[in-house]
This record gives structure tokens, C-alpha cells and sequence, in this order.
């Protein structure tokens, strides 16, 4: 909490937008705030269909691609597939086996063991793909970085398909900056600077499924695939699956995926989704993005963090019920036993924070102890706290520093890193992450580089909450918290609503748990009735209760929902943020 408050200030006719498409005039002003201006715009954010997804056919490589699939699967020669260890990689990997399989190829994947293989391609991946008879390598979520492992590959005699969503690298010269590309047989990826997909927010994830579709439906492969329309639904279920998982923006296509994606998970016939729902307690009628982010993702990821991401693939190829129950179970467990160690790590690098860099604009922990497959979430949480960029080092298993990064809106920290290349033996990433690996005892002159490069300050580089609509809460009734289901699906990208009110009077200011907090709020509505609210928080409720256990008025950053209890739904208040 403690974030500098900023109104959205985009302009419109809201009272014209919600004559037209029937929404109320705060619904138009929310939806102008997350981008969308002409009518069209507004229309495919409202009512967008699987007709407004892109064509895969823009994808730069992809005719090629798909042509040196579909003659792997008719020599029948042996394809891998080499994903990575998360969620946005597991779902692609799964797309492509299953894809693939069902197509008649002969097809296996191998994810990278985080510690022993670290990310993407590595060259005993490689030598081993060769030792097995493979002459076909489809990489899938990563691969953009890997030009000496692909012109390895190609060495040998195995042709490279390179599919990945990640930036590309590039060097810069006289200002200018060219992309690098692997030499591989085909690379899709649509951050290529000569690919004219319309949008480059997709996922590996997303990518996969675009490769399959693509596939099935320009080569003859497509009327080889039996029940292919209900396969391909499964596959977007996936898509969005790791579109959510992955933490991508949702909107363009995006959004439509995601969409239709939770309408598909909630009836899907995968027995490994449905597994990984029982095993959570997730109710289906409430499968959200909230439930796939810090629900059933997390339990994916903790498979790649603590052990190998081939428990994961495995519980989505399993077709046994009582397997498949006992693995969702596994991952469970695996993720709570990451979550206690998240809190411990946290807490000691928000102390070392605190003690030592408490002023670094970029903050670089050095934590040789952590697991390091726990550095980014770690490094999310320190962004989290500090409001400004963090990245968490720790050691790999051959002595020398590996790391990952998180970064504010402001920070671009794929460029931050760029900047600084001579420092690593490896990294790569997008704005808002990275990882990277570098030599032993190079941690302190990361952390000065990074800061003498930044010329953002601390108030820059803050994350600013963003106020929709300064709106009292005496306004927010049923209808309006209906209403704003039409913003649904909420999450990165298309935030839910954020309101303020100043001055709001306080009946009272209770503490019913040392994590719960409730105030008893009075609001008026627009002809001067009182209505009664309750507002909750659950973070730092014991400091906010002392400051505010004797106030008579609070300013309030609030977003609403409903609250369900004994069979009784009122509108309640979640409180985001507070001024005195």
C-alpha cells in the first residue's frame, strides 16, 4: 500500500458510448481506460468472438514450418519436442505432442531440468536428440535466444523449427538495432521485427496452438485427425491456460482466448485438468483468472521449480482417472512446500533490502542459499514491496550466479540487461522479466551497472495505481457490480475497475483476525440516502487497524465484488489502498 493515486484522464462521449452499446455511462469511461476508441474497438471489447483471433497463417515461418512437419509425420521420422519447465511451456509442449501424435507423428518431448539443463536449449539436449534418432527439433516457448544450439543441431544433420514468443536478441550499432536470429529451419516468433502478425502479446502456449491450427487446417495432415474440431478446443483451452499462467496481457485476441478458454475448462474432458480442480477444492462455476493464477498454475510451476516439469506433462497426457487423482495430489503438496520456502526467502531479502540497498533504484539480492528455482517469485515479491525493479541471484549447482528479474511498467528490464551484456553468460527475457546467469563474484558490479545505467527515479519507477473513476461508494449498487462482469475476464492488461472516494465517514473498524480487517463504511447515494457498506482488507491488517481504530474519516482505494455468506449476497468493498 502507499502507491501514488493517479485518475485515469482518457477523454471520450461515455454518455454517447453507453447510448450505443447499452452499458452506463461508467461502464463506457472504464472501458475507454483500457485502450479501446472507436466503435469497433469497443464492440470486439464487449462481444469479441473466436472470429477476431489472428490468422496463423501471419506468422512469419509458419507456412514453412508446417510443411516440414507434415512431411516428419509422413517419412515418419522422429520429432522432439523441447518445451521449458512453467506453465506457459508445458502447455505448449503438451499442445504440440498431443497435436502432433494425433496427426500420426512419431513424437516425444523433452523439458529442460531447471538446475541441471537451465532454460531452453542446451547442448547435451542436443547431443542426446541426436543419440536417440531424432532429426526433427520443434522448440516450443523458448529457442529465440538459442543461436549456437540450433547451428549445433544443424551440424549434426537434424533440421530446427524454432516456435517461442520471447524478445528477440539484438545488438545495437550506431543507435540502430538488428535482431539476432537462430539459423534454424524455421523461426516463429512474432516479436520478429519482419513479422506481420497484428499482435505481439501471445504466448508460447498461444504459438503452439496457432502452429497446430495452421497445420491442420493448409496441409493434408488436417483430414488425417479424427474428432479435430473438439481436439482444437481442448488445445485453446490450453492456450489460455498458459496465456493466464504466463501472465500475458489480456487484450486483442488475448482476451477472446481467454474468454472462451475458461468457458472450455470449466467443461473439459482433459482427465488431467480435471484432476488438478478436484485436487485444488477450485469449484468449477468459479474457475476465473484468479483460479488459474494462484490457484492451479501455481501448482504446475512448483512441478518444473522443486522437481522436474515432466510430473506436470504427465498428469495432462494422463488418460487414468486414479493416476491422474494421485499426481494432481503430488503437485498439491509441491506447491505448498514451495510456498513455505517463498515466505522464508522473502522475508530475508526484504530484510537485506532494508538494511542495505534501501535507496538502489534496481534491486539486486544476492542470495546464494535460495533455491534457485524460487528467485523469480521471490524477485516479484521484492518488486512487489519496493515498488521498483528486483532481481534475486543465487548460486547454480556449478558455483557460479544465476538469477531472474521482475520490473515495473516503467523499467524496461530486457533493455536494462541489454545494457549490461558483457556481464552475462546468458540471459534473456521481455520487459517485464528475465533470467540470466552469470560468473561467481559479479553480483555488486550488477548491481552498480544496473543502477548508474537507470535513469528513472524512485518515483518513476513506482508503480501508479491507477484510478478509473473517483466514485462514492454510495453509488455502487448491485446493478453496477453486475455490470461489471462485461469487463470479464479481468487480470493483467484489463485490471478490474479501481475507484477512490475521499473523506469516507467510518461507523466503525473492526479486526476479527490478525489477516481480516472490515470497516463499517457510510455512503449516499445520488439523492442523498445512506447506505451502509463493509470494506475488508487482508494485507498489513494489524498496522492498519491501530491507524485507523480511532479515525471518524478515511480515503479509500476500493474495488467491489460480492460477498456470499449463509445464502445472503451484498456488495462489499475491497479495499486496495488508503489515505488519512
Amino acid at each position: 500500500m502507499g502507491k501514488k493515486w493517479v485518475v485515469a484522464a482518457k477523454k471520450a462521449d461515455f454518455n454517447k458510448i453507453a447510448h450505443d452499446f447499452n452499458i452506463s455511462p461508467y461502464l463506457a469511461r472504464i472501458i475507454r481506460n483500457r485502450g479501446p476508441v472507436t466503435d469497433e474497438e469497443i464492440d470486439t471489447y464487449l462481444n469479441g468472438d473466436l472470429s477476431h483471433l489472428h490468422d496463423p497463417a501471419q506468422l512469419r515461418d509458419m507456412d514453412l514450418a508446417a510443411s516440414i512437419t507434415e512431411e516428419a509425420i509422413e517419412a515418419q521420422i522422429h520429432i522432439r519436442i523441447v518445451g521449458d519447465y512453467d506453465i506457459d511451456g508445458v502447455c505448449a509442449s503438451f499442445i504440440l505432442k498431443k497435436g502432433i501424435e494425433r496427426a500420426g507423428g512419431i513424437v516425444d518431448v523433452r523439458l529442460p531440468e531447471r538446475i541441471k539443463d537451465g532454460y531452453g536449449l542446451n547442448e547435451n539436449i542436443i547431443r542426446a536428440a541426436y543419440d536417440d534418432g531424432v532429426e526433427l527439433i520443434i522448440t516450443c516457448d523458448n529457442g529465440i535466444a538459442a543461436a549456437k544450439e540450433t547451428e549445433l543441431a544443424m551440424s549434426l544433420g537434424m533440421s530446427v523449427i524454432v516456435t517461442d514468443h520471447h524478445e528477440v536478441p539484438y545488438e545495437e550499432t550506431g543507435g540502430e538495432r538488428r535482431q539476432i536470429l537462430p539459423m534454424a529451419d524455421a523461426v516463429i516468433d512474432p516479436k520478429r521485427d519482419d513479422c506481420p502478425y497484428p499482435f505481439k502479446g501471445i504466448c508460447g502456449g498461444m504459438v503452439a496452438y496457432k502452429f497446430i491450427s495452421y497445420l491442420y487446417e493448409h496441409t493434408g495432415i488436417g483430414e488425417t485427425v479424427s474428432g479435430k474440431d473438439e481436439l482444437m478446443k481442448e488445445f485453446l483451452a490450453f492456450a489460455a491456460f498458459a496465456t493466464v499462467g504466463d501472465i500475458m496481457e489480456l487484450v486483442d485476441e488475448n482476451r477472446v482466448a481467454v474468454r472462451y478458454g475458461l468457458k472450455l475448462l470449466k467443461d473439459t474432458s482433459n482427465v488431467g485438468m480435471n484432476a488438478l480442480i478436484d485436487a485444488t477444492g477450485t469449484k468449477r462455476e468459479n474457475l476465473s483468472v484468479y483460479q488459474i493464477g494462484f490457484v492451479l498454475g501455481p501448482c504446475i510451476n512448483a512441478s518444473g521449480r522443486l522437481e522436474t516439469a515432466d510430473a506436470a506433462l504427465d498428469l495432462f497426457l494422463e488418460e487414468d482417472k486414479d493416476k491422474a487423482a494421485a499426481a494432481a495430489q503430488e503437485l498439491v503438496k509441491l506447491n505448498i512446500s514451495r510456498k513455505n520456502m517463498t515466505m522464508a526467502f522473502t522475508n530475508k531479502a526484504v530484510r537485506m533490502t532494508e538494511e542495505s540497498f534501501a535507496n538502489d533504484r534496481v534491486l539486486v539480492i544476492y542470495m546464494p542459499e535460495c533455491h534457485e528455482s524460487l528467485a523469480g517469485i521471490v524477485a516479484g515479491k521484492l518488486r512487489e514491496h519496493f515498488d521498483r525493479p528486483a532481481i534475486v541471484l543465487t548460486d547454480d549447482a556449478d558455483g557460479n550466479i544465476k538469477g531472474s528479474g521482475r520490473s515495473t511498467a516503467a523499467y524496461d528490464m530486457y533493455a536494462g540487461l541489454n545494457r549490461v551484456s558483457d556481464l552475462f553468460t546468458k540471459f534473456g527475457g521481455h520487459k517485464m522479466a528475465a533470467g540470466l546467469s552469470l560468473p561467481a563474484g559479479s553480483a555488486d558490479e550488477l548491481r552498480r551497472r544496473l543502477n548508474e545505467n537507470c535513469t528513472l527515479s524512485l518515483d518513476e519507477l513506482a508503480e501508479k495505481a491507477v484510478i478509473d473513476i473517483p466514485l462514492p461508494i454510495g453509488y455502487v449498487t448491485d446493478e453496477f457490480v453486475r455490470e461489471l462482469d462485461k469487463l470479464e475476464p479481468c487480470g493483467t492488461g484489463n485490471p478490474r475497475p479501481l475507484f477512490a472516494q475521499k473523506d469516507i465517514p467510518v461507523r466503525s473498524v473492526q479486526l476479527p483476525s490478525k489477516n481480516v480487517l472490515k470497516l463499517v463504511l457510510e455512503g449516499r447515494d445520488g439523492a442523498g440516502n445512506v447506505r451502509i457498506y463493509e470494506a475488508v482488507s487482508f494485507k498489513d491488517c494489524e498496522r492498519m487497524y491501530e491507524e485507523l481504530k480511532d479515525r471518524k474519516t478515511v480515503s479509500l482505494l476500493y474495488q467491489v465484488g460480492f460477498n456470499e455468506y449463509m445464502g445472503e449476497k451484498k456488495v462489499q468493498l475491497q479495499i486496495r489502498d488508503y489515505a488519512l
